[in-house]
C-alpha cells in the first residue's frame, strides 16, 4: 500500500491526500462492513487531469485512511467518470446478496453512458458488468455523474445524475434496466456552468421524526464568465420516488459553501441506520486553478467529513454543516480560556507556533469594531478571518496567504452576509497545511478556502480594529499528522 510523506510542502495534516499524482471528485461513497469506502477521480501518470481512473482508500472512523490499488480503469467504453456505489442487500442485479455495485459514467468515444461494476470481496476487486452500458441518453452531451439509492416507499432504485443544466431521475428494480421518471432544474438555481455530480437524499428537520425534507446537492461547473468559478448548491423539497418538488425557499440560489473550494461533494451510501448521520465529503479545489495549484508530485485534497442536518429558523430551512465527531481524536489541548478579553487571548497567542490546528472561538459582539483572527502570519503573509458587525458580514481574505501567482484570480476575499444571533458569534476554524475551513452560525455558513503560506508562516493573532472584546470561551488544539 502506498504512504504519505507528510513532511511534503502543502501537504495537509488531517486532510485526505493521494499519496502522488492528481485527484479531484469523491467517488463511490459507501459503508459496508465497518469500513468507509472512498473512490475518487484518479490520474495515477501526472499531477494534472487526464485520463480518469477511480482510486480507492477506506477507513474504519473517516480519520485514519488506507490507500488501496486502483479500483476501475479505463476500457473500451471510454475513462471512468465520476459516479456512486450501493450495497445491493437484496440481489436485485443478481450479483449475490450484499454485493457492493458501482455505478459511473463511461465517457468515451460515443459519448458518455452509464455503467456498473461490482464486488464480492468488500470493494477489493472489480467485475466490469458484460452488458454495459446500461444507460444511453443520445439528447445530452454532458450526461454524467450517476447517484443512486434504494427508495424504500417505491421498493426501488434511483438515480439522480447531471444532464446539462438541469438533473435527470431515472427508476430500475435491478441496477440493469433504467427508465426516465423526471427532469428538475429549468429555471431554478444558478446556471453559471455546467451542473455536475448531484445528490438527493431525505434529513430529519431539527431532529424530528416526524418532519422530513429532501436535499439536492448541485455543483456548477467553472465558466470563465463567473469569477467565483466552480461551487455547489443545495435544494429542499418533496421527493416521490419519481419526481422532485423543491420549496419557495430554493427558488433563491443557497450555496452550500461561500468559499472557493468545495466541489463535487456527495454523501455517503448505506450508513447505518443507528448512526442516523448523513455524512458528506467535498473536493477541496476549484476547476479555475485546480491543474495550476503548487504542489509537487500530487495534487488535491478532500474537505474534512462533515455532518449535514437541517434546521428551520425564522421560517425557512436551511443546510447545516458539522465537522463529524470523529476528528475529535486527532486533537492535542493547546489552550482553553473563559470569559477572556482579546488582549489577553493575544497575549497567548503570540507565544505559539501553529500550522495545524483547530480553534473555537465564542465572541460577545456589542462593538461595531470589526474583529477576528489572522493565521498562517509571517512577516509578509497572512490569512484573515473577520467579521464587520456594521454590514454583519463574515468573510475570509486570503490576498496575502502565501503563493497566490499561479492564477491571476486565486488572490481573493470572500463574503457572506451573517447576522450574530444572541449577541455572540461563534467560529469553528480548522487550518491545515494549505487549507482552511470555518464554520460559523452553528454550521448554518460555511467557507472553504485553500491557501499555500509559507512554512515558517506559523503565527496566530486575533485582532480588533480598535479597542478590545471580549470572549466567552476560546480553545485551540493541535491535530495530529493522519498517518
Amino acid at each position: 500500500m502506498s504512504t504519505i510523506d507528510y513532511k511534503e510542502k502543502y501537504r495537509p495534516q488531517f486532510h485526505f491526500t493521494p499519496p502522488a499524482n492528481w485527484m479531484n471528485d469523491p467517488n463511490g461513497m459507501v459503508y459496508f462492513e465497518g469500513e468507509y469506502h472512498l473512490f475518487y477521480q484518479y490520474h495515477p501518470y501526472g499531477t494534472i487531469w487526464g485520463p480518469m481512473h477511480w482510486g480507492h482508500a477506506v477507513s474504519k472512523d473517516l480519520v485514519y485512511w488506507e490507500h488501496r490499488p486502483i479500483a476501475l480503469k479505463p476500457d473500451e467504453n471510454g475513462a471512468i467518470f465520476s459516479g456512486s456505489a450501493v450495497i445491493d442487500w437484496n440481489n436485485t442485479a443478481g450479483f449475490g446478496e450484499e454485493t457492493m455495485v458501482a455505478i459511473f459514467t463511461h465517457a468515451g468515444d460515443n459519448g458518455q453512458v452509464q455503467s456498473i461494476a461490482y464486488s464480492q470481496d468488500k470493494g477489493r476487486n472489480w467485475i466490469k458488468y458484460e452488458g454495459n452500458p446500461v444507460l444511453k441518453e443520445e439528447r445530452f452531451v454532458d450526461f454524467r455523474d450517476p447517484k443512486v439509492f434504494w427508495h424504500q416507499p417505491t421498493e426501488q432504485w434511483v438515480m439522480i445524475l447531471a444532464s446539462g443544466q438541469t438533473v435527470c431521475i431515472y427508476h430500475s428494480p435491478n441496477l440493469k434496466d433504467w427508465t426516465f421518471a423526471s427532469e428538475f432544474g429549468q429555471g431554478i438555481g444558478s446556471h453559471d456552468g455546467v451542473w455536475e455530480c448531484p445528490d438527493l437524499f431525505p434529513l430529519l428537520v431539527d431532529g424530528d421524526p416526524s418532519k422530513t425534507k429532501w436535499v439536492m446537492l448541485v455543483s456548477i461547473g467553472n465558466d470563465p464568465a463567473f469569477p467565483e468559478g466552480s461551487r455547489t448548491q443545495y435544494f429542499t423539497g418533496e421527493f416521490n420516488g419519481h419526481t422532485f418538488v423543491n420549496d419557495e425557499a430554493s427558488e433563491a440560489v443557497r450555496w452550500l459553501d461561500y468559499g472557493r473550494d468545495n466541489y463535487a461533494g456527495v454523501s455517503w451510501s448505506d450508513i447505518p441506520a443507528e448512526d442516523g448521520r448523513r455524512i458528506y465529503i467535498g473536493w477541496m479545489s476549484n476547476w479555475k486553478y485546480a491543474n495550476l495549484t503548487p504542489t509537487e508530485g500530487w495534487r488535491s485534497a478532500m474537505t474534512i467529513p462533515r455532518e449535514l442536518a437541517l434546521e428551520s429558523r425564522n421560517g425557512e430551512i436551511a443546510l447545516i454543516q458539522r465537522p463529524v465527531q470523529e476528528l475529535d481524536k486527532l486533537r492535542v489541548p493547546v489552550l482553553s480560556l473563559k470569559d477572556v478579553s482579546s488582549e489577553e487571548v493575544q497575549n497567548r497567542l503570540s507565544e505559539l507556533q501553529m500550522d495545524s490546528f483547530e480553534m473555537i472561538a465564542d465572541f460577545e459582539t456589542g462593538t461595531k469594531e470589526a474583529f477576528g483572527f489572522k493565521v498562517r502570519v509571517s512577516a509578509n503573509q497572512e490569512t484573515v478571518i473577520g467579521y464587520l458587525p456594521e454590514s454583519s458580514e463574515l468573510f475570509v481574505d486570503r490576498t496575502q496567504s502565501g503563493e497566490i501567482n499561479f492564477h491571476e484570480q486565486f488572490a481573493c476575499r470572500h463574503v457572506v452576509k451573517l447576522e450574530a444571533g444572541n449577541s455572540r458569534l461563534r467560529l469553528h476554524v480548522f487550518v491545515d497545511s494549505s487549507s482552511l475551513e470555518v464554520f460559523a452560525d452553528n454550521g448554518r455558513t460555511v467557507i472553504t478556502d485553500l491557501i499555500f503560506p509559507d512554512p515558517d508562516a506559523n503565527g496566530l493573532e486575533i485582532y480588533v480594529t480598535d479597542g478590545s472584546i471580549n470572549l466567552h470561551s476560546f480553545e485551540i488544539y493541535t491535530l495530529r499528522p493522519n498517518s
